[in-house]
């Protein structure tokens, strides 16, 4: 008998993107979805304790405690691979056993920072991510950065990818070769609130879905190898009211950032040393944020600067949009070891502490970033970013506006995440580290 002969039955995936970043879950018969919606799968708390390498080193849980993965419907994923097994998934809530949101949830973290942004602010933020990667189905050849001959042998990947995106709806934006060796980029459209964070984990796994079938692996850790270029995974965003009108852009003010926005952006900005501990959140994202890397390493906003850590993207006067429709900001001190519910909700939590306490932007410095001496910086008031993941975790623990907006289970059992993985690759070599999370991500 065939293989092809043997009786199937489709299965479905229903999963969260947990506090390593990795889509975890269980899966059932894909006919039983629909009173899986009602009831869920079962779960357990210890499972938000998996490290980024898999092992449970540090579990606040113990063996206690019942709770529920709730697919939502609307991230049904159902993309078909000829000669394959399909990619079918859901991404999930995880409640309690009586319906609640669970306060670990990633995704739940995320959808309180947006709730509260519409209801305190009247304001929706509509976002994308860019995402960085190596592909091992191609050589890595000198001469190659952004040109064409690294997108021609790349193969049918790309395609594919592509396809394989629009199929599982999201809208692709644009696919291209990076500056590091065997790096490549994907964009897809912006879609308002949560719908954001899906597609960017719906789009990892798009990636990771069509590199398997092709023999291959895609590598979105920070850095690959010790030294090279690293996958950044950057988050373009802006602001609409409520009738989805654009309120972010104002050409008369300082950086292009309208009255009403200023107060969000200045919360990031405030809050960037302590909410890098969500969106690089890994050892080896503090490879990547250091000087001369194209990463950031200061707390800044910037105009048109690649090197900042908030960047105001150009508007483009020959473009179909106009420029309130454009405008966006470019968070650029993010990876793909952050769960991009935690990264999003970071990012939303902080700038609605800006709307709430009224912050304002410093005003724009007359040198540029890189002109200045760190005696300059720290008088305009931009701070270093963390230099470790330590460092990170401890500037989260003593900032307290985004230790409230955590609550103190979810920071508890974060902090407790992270020192458990650094502790796990104590005394290895910074090379080792890099391959163990290259081999995780």
């Amino acid at each position: 008998m065939q293989r092809e002969d043997l009786e199937r039955e489709d299965l479905i995936f229903v999963g969260t993107c947990d506090l390593s970043g990795h889509l975890r879950g269980k899966a059932f018969p894909a006919r039983d979805l629909e009173s899986r919606r009602r009831k869920g799968m079962g779960y357990t708390g210890a499972n938000i304790m998996m490290s980024a390498f898999g092992p449970i080193y540090d579990n606040p849980f113990g063996t206690v405690g019942d709770l529920t993965l709730i697919p939502d419907l609307s991230t049904k994923v159902d993309v078909e691979f000829a000669g394959f097994a399909p990619e079918r998934f859901c991404l999930a809530d995880i409640v309690t056993a009586e319906g609640e949101a669970w306060p670990y949830c990633p995704r739940s973290f995320l959808k309180r920072g947006l709730e509260a942004l519409r209801t305190e602010a009247g304001l929706e933020i509509l976002s994308a991510f860019e995402q960085e990667f190596v592909y091992t189905g191609v050589g890595d050849r000198p001469g190659t950065t952004y040109g064409y001959d690294s997108f021609r042998n790349q193969g049918t990947f790309g395609e594919i990818f592509i396809s394989a995106i629009r199929r599982a709806g999201a809208t692709p934006d644009s696919f291209l070769p990076e500056y590091a060796p065997r790096q490549y980029e994907v964009t897809v459209a912006p879609q308002l609130n949560l719908r954001a964070a899906d597609e960017a984990v719906i789009v990892r796994e798009m990636a990771r879905a069509v590199a398997f079938r092709l023999g291959h692996r895609v590598i979105l850790s920070p850095v690959v190898e010790l030294g090279a270029v690293g996958n950044g995974t950057h988050i373009h965003f802006s602001l609409r009211d409520l009738a989805g009108q654009a309120v972010m852009y104002d050409a008369s003010r300082p950086y292009g950032i309208s009255e009403r926005a200023e107060p969000f952006v200045a919360g990031i900005v405030r809050h960037m040393p302590a909410l890098t501990a969500l969106t690089a959140p890994s050892i080896v994202s503090y490879f990547r944020l250091r000087p001369n890397r194209w990463a950031p390493v200061w707390a800044n906003l910037a105009e048109r600067d690649r090197g900042a850590a908030l960047r105001v993207s150009p508007i483009f006067r020959a473009a179909a949009e106009n420029a309130g429709q454009q405008f966006n900001l470019e968070f650029r001190v993010c990876d793909a070891t952050a769960s991009p519910y935690m990264a999003l909700g970071a990012l939303v939590h902080s700038g609605l502490d800006g709307i709430r306490n009224k912050l304002r932007l410093p005003t724009p410095p007359a040198k540029s970033i890189w002109e200045m001496e760190p005696e300059e910086r720290h008088a305009a008031g931009i701070a270093d970013l963390p230099g470790s993941l330590a460092e990170a975790l401890g500037r989260l623990e003593s900032d307290e506006a985004l230790r409230a907006s955590l609550g103190p289970d979810l920071l508890s059992a974060y902090l407790r995440l992270r020192a458990s993985e650094i502790n796990a690759v104590k005394g290895e070599s910074d090379e080792a580290i890099c391959a163990r999370y290259a081999a995780a991500y």
